[in-house]
């Protein structure tokens, strides 16, 4: 073999070496299952009018994380009652509303002061409380008892979730515990259910927020969206791909999914070199910088065929000591400044914090085909409950 074949050689080893070097990093953060999706996609752009910005705030709120006992998770709640309060009066948006936070709380680790105190915090004006559920090995008719059971009790005994004017049935918006919506796991643990999907829509979910998971196996492959998946009884994670909501659209499928952002954090690399996976987790290990709230928005979630209003959810597990200081102190009230100073001059930028159902009332009148400010569609559709600042205000 000549020296040219030689070196053509040893340039192909070193590239096959290089492929299965980075496959082999893709796989340790199960980054293979998105990333091609996160490549191929292009945010839109918007010219001659302003981007309103919905910024979403949900929390897995867990009370009991960790194992505490009666004393500490009394101390997290009344921290933040106190602290949430404070911070969230010093910020507004266009609409002169305040942060709004979606406090998803598990269903078992219910304390009925502890919903009491975020009932309180609620209606005052500062967020609503939503479903979240850790569940494992599960059946079909134990899940239904528990979400209705749990729904009931929030709305009768703590003033949440609202009923459907044309049903009257109770809605909710849910949060799985662990990620692992319709079984999602390759294991099959923290679920047991695969025909979760139509459970929850039978039961009056309106939407799920659970995603984005990376680095979790239980990411799905569609990342940045906001569509409607069809449950398939017969396997796990049914909502891998799904159809996106669109502008003159109808429902489809079984349940709605509103992802927050998925993608890579160059600016903030691992050992100055590797990019961070930017899914819009907050917490003292990755606190809310300005670079990353532009990131966040400049992702566009949005529906389809009305790319001018751009939806924002982040996420975080607000009772971890570890975290409360970012989550209550400078680092969020930071984000909020940069979010009011940035994104609500009027002109390029209008902002709205919402709530997880108002997100959701927003997308609907989206798909409806309505314009203009979306804040004026908060309550359209689903209605605010008792303990909300709205719901309080209608009683």
């Amino acid at each position: 073999m000549s020296v040219a074949g030689w070196l053509a050689l040893v340039a192909l080893v070193l590239v096959l070496l290089a492929g299965l070097l980075v496959w082999q990093l893709l796989r340790a953060r199960n980054m293979q299952v998105w990333i091609l999706a996160y490549l191929r996609r292009r945010p839109p752009r918007v010219t001659g009018r302003p981007v309103h910005v919905m910024f979403c705030f949900v929390d897995h709120f867990e009370p009991m994380w960790h194992g505490a006992d009666a004393d500490v998770q009394r101390a997290r709640v009344d921290r933040w009652c106190s602290e949430y309060r404070a911070l969230a009066a010093r910020h507004r948006d266009a609409d002169g509303r305040p942060p709004q936070h979606t406090f998803f709380y598990p269903e078992e680790e219910y304390v009925p002061a502890h919903l009491e105190k975020l009932a309180s915090l609620c209606a005052d004006g500062f967020g609503e409380i939503e479903v979240h559920l850790h569940h494992d090995n599960d059946t079909e008719a134990n899940f239904r008892e528990c979400i209705t059971r749990f729904n009931q009790v929030l709305h009768e005994r703590h003033g949440a979730l609202p009923r459907d004017p044309k049903t009257g049935q109770l809605r909710f918006g849910f949060i799985h515990g662990n990620w692992s919506l319709d079984n999602s796991r390759c294991d099959g643990r923290w679920c047991g259910i695969n025909n979760e999907l139509v459970l929850l829509r039978e039961l009056g979910c309106y939407a799920d927020f659970t995603l984005p998971s990376a680095p979790s196996e239980t990411q799905t492959s569609t990342i940045n969206s906001i569509y409607y998946a069809t449950d398939d009884p017969g396997r796990p994670k049914s909502h891998d791909r799904g159809t996106p909501v669109k502008v003159g659209g109808q429902p489809e499928g079984d349940l709605m999914l509103v992802q927050g952002p998925l993608g890579l954090n160059w600016r903030e690399r691992r050992a100055g070199v590797m990019p961070r996976i930017e899914n819009a987790d907050v917490r003292a290990s990755c606190p809310p910088t300005p670079a990353r709230v532009d990131a966040w928005v400049r992702t566009g979630i949005h529906v389809q065929g009305r790319p001018d209003w751009v939806f924002v959810k982040v996420h975080t597990h607000g009772t971890q000591e570890h975290d409360m200081d970012t989550l209550l102190g400078a680092p969020v009230d930071a984000m909020h400044d940069h979010l009011e100073r940035r994104y609500n001059d009027g002109k390029d930028y209008v902002l709205h914090y919402v709530s997880a159902r108002e997100l959701y009332n927003i997308v609907k009148a989206a798909e409806a085909g309505l314009d203009g400010d979306p804040g004026q569609y908060r309550d359209r559709g689903l209605p605010p409950p008792r303990s909300s600042w709205a719901g309080g205000r209608a009683q």
